[in-house]
């Protein structure tokens, strides 16, 4: 059952993506694609601050704002799986802006068909980074404009 929520464009071409694959072998290797296409991340960012909590490796991320006041995401992981969620999330939710990342669900994940092919402990920790996505947006200052 699809949810009557409408997502995001990024979300819903990357949820397309994953539905025409139907081998699980070849979902994680398009969700590895994703961790290869994030930017080098400086390690003065890897701090306690940006860590996830609850991931069994290690995952960093940090959200800034551009120049339109719109949200951008930049993250590490030391492992591959962890950095395709970065990497897939931080292209579903960067250019969001606060109000759409606080109003999104994470459940748009079962719809790529990834979490069928997850072991437990790696479903908990693409809600982990997707938390922590979201906590950061909505910590986010953003400028008074009048």
């Amino acid at each position: 059952m699809s949810s009557p929520i409408h997502l995001p464009e990024a979300i819903e071409r990357i949820v397309h993506r994953f539905q025409r694959l139907s081998d699980p072998k070849q979902r994680y290797e398009q969700l590895i694609l994703y961790g290869k296409k994030l930017a080098a991340f400086p390690d003065e960012l890897k701090t306690p601050e940006n860590k996830v909590q609850g991931c069994v490796s290690q995952v960093f991320v940090v959200a800034n704002l551009d120049d339109n006041d719109r949200i951008v995401f930049a993250g590490d992981s030391d492992a591959l799986i962890s950095k395709g969620f970065l990497g897939l999330l931080a292209l579903c939710m960067s250019g969001l802006t606060q109000k759409e990342i606080e109003m999104l669900s994470p459940d748009f994940i079962k719809e790529t068909g990834l979490v069928a092919s997850l072991t437990p402990s790696r479903a908990n920790g693409f809600y982990n980074v997707f938390k922590k996505m979201q906590q950061q947006a909505i910590a986010i200052e953003l400028p008074n404009i009048r």
